[in-house]
């Protein structure tokens, strides 16, 4: 793994958005450049390759993009965790809040490994709701939630505070807007 890669040069900031006065971190400019993916899944896999991980479980959407090619690397299963209403049959569900309201998010129970260390993927690690949301959903079905992982991490919006003592990883924080 190379590194000396600048990931932050492959990560567009978008000022005022969603609103004035936020900065917005998109790792779109990730995707679309191969080495700055390859770098980011290189990465991941050093990070967890002698690490206890049963399964990956990805938050819709982009959280999918990172997780999907690190299981199939590391040969373990992943697990969907969606905006409500999108996955059919029985779901385990949770709701959580967002600056402008209330979100729920669902994974099929059948798919979680009960006993077994879940590794919970997103690509930014904000103010920890989400992620929040999916580790109690994974525990609900009965796993251990092993650590969470971020491309992105904004320790300045306390995602700490949120999450507890649940290992964190990051490839890049960023400590002010």
């Amino acid at each position: 793994m190379e590194t000396n890669f600048n990931l932050d040069a492959a990560i567009r900031k978008v000022p005022d958005f969603p609103k004035k006065g936020i900065l917005f971190y998109d790792i779109t400019s990730i995707l679309a450049n191969p080495e700055a993916f390859k770098y980011c899944l290189d990465a991941m896999e050093a990070l967890y390759r002698n690490e206890q991980i049963d399964a990956v479980a990805a938050i819709e959407s982009r959280g999918f993009v990172f997780a999907a090619p690190f299981a199939d690397r590391l040969g373990i299963p992943l697990i969907l965790i969606r905006k409500k209403g999108k996955l059919p049959g029985k779901t385990l569900s949770k709701k959580y809040q967002l600056e402008y309201g209330e979100a729920e998010i669902e994974v099929h129970p059948e798919d979680v490994p009960v006993g077994k260390q879940v590794l919970v993927v997103d690509d930014l690690i904000a103010t920890g709701g989400t992620l929040r949301a999916a580790t109690d959903l994974i525990a609900s079905a009965g796993a251990k939630v092993a650590g969470l992982f971020g491309v992105v991490g904004l320790p300045f919006l306390n995602y700490r505070a949120v999450l507890g003592n649940i290992p964190i990883k990051t490839l890049i924080e960023y400590h002010h807007e």
